[in-house]
């Protein structure tokens, strides 16, 4: 299994965050592993809402066959998904007002399956960490487009 969580303090007000987190169709602009959504995404989720994407990691394309577990807006959401060769992944996005102003938003995410094990389950680890730090990047720039 190889886990990742990236959290980093963004300028961006909870509301803004949340506001491009929840937009499905902007999420090729912000979320570094997401290549496309197969399936036209819906406007609104609720859990149990089922969407497919295709998504890359270390240059690996996979396509996705997501499940909401969890929205609980502005704060969270959790999808779990399964893809080719048995992987499974959950991604969750915690959105949490920070004392200093702005927020604090977190990715975590965790990929298993028969090949994500050992020297791969680390290198996956490690290229996960530097993509969903670029996650963070991208997502702060939108967000205060949004303010």
């Amino acid at each position: 299994m190889a886990q990742v969580q990236v959290t980093n303090h963004l300028n961006a007000s909870p509301e803004s965050l949340w506001a491009v987190v929840s937009n499905l169709s902007r999420w090729g602009d912000w979320f570094t592993i997401h290549d496309s959504w197969v399936t036209e995404p819906p406007e609104t989720l609720t859990p149990g809402t089922k969407l497919t994407a295709k998504i890359s990691v270390m240059g690996m394309t996979n396509k996705i066959d997501w499940t909401v577990q969890e929205i609980d807006a502005p704060r969270k959401l959790v999808m779990e998904g399964a893809g080719m060769m048995g992987v499974k992944t959950i991604f969750g996005f915690i959105v949490e007002p920070a004392s200093e102003g702005g927020s604090n938003f977190t990715v975590e995410s965790a990929f298993e399956g028969a090949m994500v094990t050992g020297a791969m389950a680390k290198q996956i680890e490690t290229a996960g960490a530097s993509q969903l730090e670029g996650t963070l990047r991208k997502i702060e720039q939108l967000a205060a487009a949004e303010a």
